[in-house]
């Protein structure tokens, strides 16, 4: 009678033990903060790391998509009518990205890094083939015209050359010339005045089979937080083309990765060469991207926002105080000088008046918004003022999707992973409920010993 009573006495006190642990462990988060730890110390730019091979290599297919704006009343613009487009794609590209001539710094903590882009075009994911026609803007034209607005000789020189070539403000080339380049005429007569003139243009000529330059990366090594953090571009910690140190400040990654453990409260800052700035992005709801959970970041309105909304963008305004509103940048001073605007598709988050000057914009979030989907653009367009009837409106050429779905073997990995992390993390709450089943048990022995026998 005595071991029984001791053996139910022991149970309730291994019940009331269990549970204390269960509920103090939640309370203090030892299991997510001990995998958190590992984490932090597994995910570091290293040779020998999965997290190394993925930057240096990644696994899942990129695509490049380019939509453009066709013009369909042409004549109608130079009479001073609103420009109207039609936009026509996708035609999509398999974009390889390898990080090339990698080399370790500093005992380790910084590596730099070539990341060439080549671009494959993939005609059964693309409305037509490359070959298909598309009138836009003569951007080569508007280029000289703006360079040499304030040279009379000259401009009208080139006025004159045109009207006898019968070039005009507006050219029909196809896709893969747009893209990725073609002989332009009127390039081709400059470059006799000027030698060192390429008579090639070209959306992203030069830009296939080619990087931006080198980058040093933080490998994570001494912080988490920096890993794959940009150090320098091209040698430089800073850029040189805005008007303000914030503005020409490198901050953040490439955008192709960001540190482990992230956080719903953080602000996840890049640097892109395309858009010849920095930016960043904030939490904006939980997703599932095949059966992974994640987190949604996208880049704030405040990013793209007028002085009067954001006085910190003032840097972005060149020359100095001559801001184009909400939504657009104008990165002529790193494009050689070039009118060339950037926006979000569609003037996406861009002041009303961009919208309404051209017929045929439609911005809808779900298809324009730039999104990053994490486990815990673009656009061109160009400016122009020329005189006589036409409109001076940001008119545009051509936006782009890249996008990258994690692939079925990350897939994979990632659900082992999750398991796991679930399966440790919920051990308090397994303790909690060995320790209410062990109390259930005592209180069920206890009243059955109280019973009297007959």
């Amino acid at each position: 009678m005595l071991l029984k009573s001791c053996c139910i006495y022991s149970i309730g006190v291994c019940s009331l033990l269990t549970l204390i642990l269960g509920i103090s462990l939640v309370l203090s988060n030892v299991f997510p903060h001990f995998i958190q730890s590992l984490v932090k110390k597994e995910v570091v730019l290293k040779n020998g790391t999965e997290a190394f091979e993925a930057w240096e290599n990644p696994p899942a297919p990129i695509y490049m998509q380019f939509y453009f704006f066709n013009v369909t009343n042409p004549l109608e613009v130079l009479d001073g009518d609103r420009p109207a487009v039609v936009e026509i794609g996708p035609y999509t590209y398999r974009e390889y990205r390898p990080m090339e001539q990698v080399d370790f710094q500093d005992n380790g903590t910084k590596v730099t890094a070539v990341n060439t882009k080549t671009y494959i075009f993939q005609r059964n994911m693309s409305r037509g083939p490359e070959s298909d026609l598309i009138r836009t803007v003569n951007i080569p034209a508007v280029t000289v015209m703006e360079r040499f607005k304030d040279h009379s000789i000259m401009a009208n020189l080139i006025s004159s050359y045109m009207k006898s070539t019968g070039e005009g403000l507006f050219t029909t080339h196809t896709v893969g010339e747009l893209l990725w380049g073609y002989e332009d005429s009127l390039l081709k007569a400059l470059k006799l005045v000027q030698p060192d003139l390429d008579d090639v243009f070209g959306l992203f000529y030069k830009n296939n089979a080619s990087n931006d330059g080198e980058y040093v990366f933080f490998t994570g090594q001494q912080n988490y937080k920096d890993f794959a953090r940009v150090d320098t571009w091209n040698g430089e910690s800073s850029l040189s083309w805005w008007t303000s140190d914030e503005c020409n400040m490198i901050n953040g990654t490439n955008g192709a990765s960001f540190h482990p453990v992230i956080t719903k409260n953080e602000t996840l800052y890049m640097f892109s060469s395309d858009l010849c700035r920095s930016l960043y992005a904030l939490y904006e709801e939980d997703v599932t991207v095949k059966g992974i959970p994640g987190y949604r970041f996208s880049p704030p309105s405040m990013v793209f926002a007028n002085v009067t909304v954001n006085p910190a963008n003032a840097g972005f305004c060149v020359p100095a105080e001559n801001c184009l509103g909400s939504g657009v940048l104008n990165v002529s001073p790193c494009k050689q000088g070039a009118p060339i605007i950037m926006s979000s598709p569609h003037f996406y988050q861009a002041d009303e008046k961009f919208v309404q000057d051209v017929f045929g914009m439609k911005p809808i979030k779900e298809q324009h918004q730039t999104v990053i989907d994490i486990n815990p653009c673009d656009s061109f367009s160009f400016f122009f003022s020329q005189t006589g009837n036409v409109r001076t409106v940001v008119f545009p050429v051509v936006y782009l999707n890249e996008s990258v779905v994690i692939d079925d073997a990350s897939v994979l990995k990632l659900h082992a992973i999750v398991v796991k992390q679930n399966v440790v993390v919920n051990i308090p709450f397994m303790l909690i409920g060995v320790g209410i089943i062990l109390g259930g048990i005592f209180m069920f022995l206890m009243c059955r010993q109280k019973i009297p026998e007959v």
